[in-house]
């Protein structure tokens, strides 16, 4: 079966196309750091050449300006012609659309956006027809990442930072209900509009929940974003919902003390340290943190995903109501990362390690046939 198959048939399994819960149209009404937000973020310096303004897209979109750019993209606002509308299209870059692994995950983003349906989803614009290259239209958000209120703010007040998070447990839920993960939750991927809206993108990583790691998994490259990934993602093992809320409970430390955990230099070492190691306690780096919102972080960062929340609906019971939060003292029975090599865990350092000891077997051959001879 291929992954095309299997991702229809998760999107469309009957049990799970519920009937939608009344949402609150702003659900951020009320949080002063989702107040007076620019309403476009600087998108940076161009990685290559893009299109000019005026580009007319198949005839239908015209290109206006780039206002967003990833290493796998540009982002271009856009008039549509068939609606006269505003909308977003982005479009991969070059080196992307030539890259096969690349080219599958844009492939994908689309597949799944257009198949989920949610207000806290962003919603992605169907366009008929052959295309003269590849690209995504969605609509066109105002507002910026939750990143960027991050780094505007610093710690965001306790109050407001659970309730952004069990907004996002909202958005999960409709993908974890059609047997979605994201698997690419970080503050960048979420969207905080100016009418108090909050908008969960880009399903470029998104899997079904089913999909297990084949015989070969620790040998696969892994993506992701390295500083968000839960324990089970580093080591190329299983990921289920419980995926999503490890890295939602790192987005809520990172809400509550303004830094992320396991911070080092390079990213993939910081990776490997959640799969051997614990977070410090949020409330030694902000003690107005209250025990149970520090419980709270700290259930949904546990390394085992058995012990953590087991789905969305749990986590954000215990986000709504901090004060119903048992605290059993997790914070007390932390336990320091270590450094441990291993193939799944660290594939490009065991590989530069296998390299290295090749060569040097090769030039001890070399050294013991010159003796010889």
């Amino acid at each position: 079966m291929t992954e095309v198959s299997a991702f229809d048939r998760a999107l469309a399994r009957p049990g799970s196309l519920e009937p939608e819960k009344q949402r609150d149209p702003r659900p951020l009404a009320g949080i002063a750091c989702c107040m007076d937000l620019p309403g476009r973020e600087d998108p940076g310096p161009p990685l290559e050449e893009e299109l000019p303004s005026g580009h007319v897209l198949d005839g239908r979109f015209i290109l206006r300006e780039a206002i967003g750019r990833s290493g796998m993209a540009t982002i271009y606002r856009a008039d549509d012609k068939a609606t006269g509308g505003v909308v977003a299209v982005k479009v991969p870059l070059l080196k992307m659309e030539s890259d096969p692994v690349s080219y599958g995950r844009f492939q994908r983003e689309e597949r799944i956006g257009s198949a989920l349906s949610d207000p806290l989803l962003l919603r992605f614009i169907p366009s008929d027809g052959s295309r003269s290259r590849p690209y995504i239209v969605t609509e066109l958000l105002d507002g910026c990442t939750l990143a960027t209120v991050i780094h505007r703010t610093g710690p965001i007040p306790e109050r407001d930072a659970l309730r952004i998070a069990s907004v996002v447990c909202d958005a999960l839920g409709h993908m974890h209900s059609r047997r979605m993960i994201h698997r690419d939750l970080k503050p960048g991927n979420i969207m905080i509009c100016r009418d108090q809206r909050l908008c969960l993108m880009d399903f470029g990583l998104a899997a079904e929940i089913e999909s297990g790691s084949g015989l070969l998994a620790g040998f696969v490259p892994l993506f992701g974003t390295p500083e968000y990934m839960a324990p089970e993602q580093v080591r190329n093992k299983r990921n289920d919902q419980r995926t999503d809320i490890y890295s939602l409970g790192v987005i809520l430390f990172q809400m509550l003390t303004g830094v992320i955990p396991f911070k080092c230099e390079d990213p993939w070492a910081s990776a490997q340290m959640r799969v051997t190691g614990d977070p410090v306690a949020p409330r030694s780096i902000n003690p107005s943190i209250t025990p149970e919102a520090e419980e709270i972080v700290l259930r949904a960062m546990r390394r085992k995903p058995g012990d953590r929340y087991q789905d969305v609906e749990a986590f954000q019971a215990d986000l709504d109501e901090p004060g119903r939060v048992h605290v059993t003292g997790l914070s007390s029975r932390l336990q320091a990362p270590r450094f441990r090599l291993s193939i799944q865990g660290t594939p490009f350092l065991v590989g530069i390690g296998i390299g290295v000891g090749f060569l040097l077997f090769l030039v001890g051959v070399f050294l013991v046939l010159t003796r010889h001879h």
